[in-house]
């Protein structure tokens, strides 16, 4: 994430100089490529517009930028929603850029009385009564601005009361075909979405059922795992839909891992999730990633598809998705990626085509030493995480290390580990 015109180390609180943060986040890039990526839907995180854009704003202008990338403007500060989206809406407008870099509107979050985290080993939260107020100030003023939004909604209990905000904002002031969606809608009512789509909007759906899946099911039972969320039900009901992963937070950036979910209805763990009626194939799935998701850009019919008059984007994969085993699907990724007709990444049998290959800064990072992502050193394959973390030596335990950060774990949130995230 990016920071004050620096870097910032997702979780840890490193702040890195815009010298090492500018290549970092090329590598970044990069290693999203290898991915397949080519175009990015940055969701918001606690980035202040404009002072954390100096790093991003600074490849653009040197034309190093290598993905699409629309971006929302996501508020900061508790209780000052409304003056963040006034001052924003005074220095930019939905649009302004190009195709590589541009706004594309507001959120995630609106207000943070409406932000019901998900945290499935937790009860779920309750919105607080001013949730209401809160947010039609702030949507009645996007609406004004003719500005696109989105907001973080997990449970069918927030849809609802956003839903009954929208529709009384609509009613003074017609959205009228102003594109807004929620994100994730895990516990969504079939009732909630036809609400959705009478007021126009989308749902843009991702794999955090993949991850926490066990967790939903000892919480809430298999029964109500089966629709959480309702895509199928979605599609039926003539919602835009798209497909994402919710990373760097929730989940990991891969594709592969969120298509396999959409396909097989199984967590990482092996859990089955969901029964057939639920399931994409995988036209389905794929056409969610690529063509699904371009609405939620506002770039319907410019990218997504490889036809005449759209962005020159593709990708040459590993092996045949449509072909290989569901298991495979995991494990796939992009030997040659083409953006705007231009080569970006290549390796294999492509390698001749490739870019010169970035100088990973600063030295220390792990990226250097590991060899970035799903591709560990030879001397470290298939160890353990005491072996591989080299933190070990200050003493790694189930009950956190010593002299070591245990990121979310017992002093925070999700319990996700070590913070060298060598698990």
């Amino acid at each position: 994430m990016q920071r004050r015109g620096r870097l910032h180390a997702v979780a840890v609180g490193i702040d890195l100089p815009a010298l090492h943060g500018e290549g970092d986040l090329v590598a970044a890039i990069g290693h999203l490529l290898r991915s397949r990526f080519d175009s990015l839907d940055a969701g918001g995180g606690f980035q202040n517009y404009p002072d954390d854009y100096a790093v991003v704003n600074e490849l653009h202008r040197n034309r190093e930028l290598s993905v699409w990338l629309a971006y929302n403007l996501f508020t900061q500060k508790p209780k000052q929603e409304l003056v963040d989206f006034e001052s924003w809406t005074k220095m930019t407008k939905p649009g302004d850029g190009d195709d590589f870099y541009r706004v594309n509107g507001a959120g995630e979050m609106l207000v943070f009385s409406a932000a019901d985290f998900e945290d499935f080993l937790v009860p779920r939260p309750d919105m607080v009564p001013v949730m209401e107020s809160e947010l039609k100030a702030v949507i009645r003023h996007l609406v004004e601005n003719r500005w696109p939004f989105r907001l973080h909604t997990t449970y069918n209990e927030t849809i609802e009361r956003a839903l009954n905000v929208y529709e009384e904002v609509n009613r003074e002031i017609p959205f009228d075909g102003l594109h807004w969606f929620f994100d994730h809608c895990e516990t969504i009512t079939d009732r909630n979405i036809e609400r959705v789509k009478a007021l126009g909007g989308g749902i843009a759906v991702q794999n955090r059922m993949a991850f926490q899946g066990e967790y939903f099911v000892k919480r809430y039972g298999a029964q109500q795992a089966k629709r959480t969320p309702p895509i199928r039900r979605m599609l039926e009901m003539g919602v835009p839909v798209g497909a994402g992963t919710d990373a760097t937070r929730v989940s990991s950036y891969n594709p592969y891992l969120s298509l396999y979910w959409l396909i097989t209805g199984k967590t990482i763990g092996g859990l089955g999730l969901y029964p057939e009626e639920n399931r994409l194939d995988r036209a389905e799935a794929l056409k969610l990633y690529t063509m699904g998701s371009s609405w939620f850009s506002t770039e319907d019919g410019k990218k997504g598809a490889l036809a005449p008059g759209q962005l020159a984007d593709l990708a040459v994969l590993s092996a045949d998705y449509f072909s290989i085993p569901e298991e495979e699907i995991k494990d796939l990724e992009s030997v040659l990626t083409i953006v705007g007709g231009r080569v970006v990444y290549a390796t294999e049998e492509h390698a001749s085509l490739a870019p010169p290959e970035l100088r990973v800064s600063p030295g220390w990072s792990p990226v250097a030493h590991y060899g970035g992502y799903a591709k560990p050193s030879k001397s470290l394959a298939g160890a353990s995480h005491s072996t591989s973390c080299r933190h070990s030596r200050l003493g790694h335990a189930e009950e956190g290390p010593k002299g070591h950060v245990r990121v979310f774990g017992k002093s925070g949130l999700w319990s996700l580990g070590c913070d060298c995230f060598a698990f």
